[in-house]
């Protein structure tokens, strides 16, 4: 779980659909939006892709929350009070909530606009970086989901675990710097050592010259 990240996009909102036909008051939005540019996060902005939901949003047990929080549970899509699915904008959330107090306190919230944004929690699956414009982008492929939440205010946490990945991927993309000019490189030369046929034919020269100067 220390992987699960969480994001709040500014363009995202939540709403409420008046309930027909004897359903109740619906909470529906995008929690989530493809190809906008989030805020600085530290470092990096980051971006959705179309289709990075796809895959988890049909076979994940995904919640949806009040602020992230596991105590405050508005639907959950495998009993249907959440549904959750990708359109051309980004991942659309339909949500019916319990009929308990906070629920129906949060909605006249959300009615009156008090509480307008909303949030997700996943685990990267893919992703890829990328610098443009002097900027580190991150671009989201493929997430696990695990929760959906209206939230109050618009925050950025838990971003470390992608830091730890902007990180690799400096690593993995760094290059060697190339040899300053200015600096002349000086080759060192190994002296080398005569062989043995070399050192004996000049101790034969030597006594030669020796017996020379006995003989005068």
């Amino acid at each position: 779980m220390s992987n699960i990240e969480r994001r709040i996009f500014p363009i995202t909102e939540i709403r409420i659909n008046r309930g027909v036909d004897g359903h109740g008051d619906k909470l529906v939005g995008y929690p989530a939006m493809f190809n906008r540019l989030s805020e600085d996060l530290g470092g990096f902005r980051e971006k959705i892709e179309p289709g990075a939901f796809k895959k988890t949003i049909k076979s994940s047990d995904v919640r949806a929350l009040f602020n992230h929080d596991r105590n405050f549970v508005l639907g959950r899509t495998t009993n249907d009070t959440l549904k959750l699915k990708e359109d051309k904008d980004g991942l659309f959330m339909e949500c019916l909530p319990p009929d308990t107090q906070w629920a129906r306190d949060l909605k006249v919230s959300v009615d009156r606009g008090d509480v307008t944004q909303m949030s997700f929690g996943f685990n990267t699956i893919s992703d890829r970086w990328e610098t443009k414009d002097e900027e580190n982008i991150r671009t989201l492929e493929e997430v696990e989901l695990f929760d959906v939440s209206i939230v109050t205010f618009p925050a950025y946490p838990d971003t470390s675990v992608a830091l730890r990945s902007m990180e690799e991927w400096r690593e993995a993309n760094k290059k060697e710097s190339p040899p300053d000019p200015t600096v002349k490189e000086e080759k060192i030369v190994e002296p080398t050592l005569p062989d043995k046929a070399a050192i004996r034919q000049r101790e034969l020269e030597i006594k030669r010259k020796g017996a020379i100067v006995r003989e005068d």
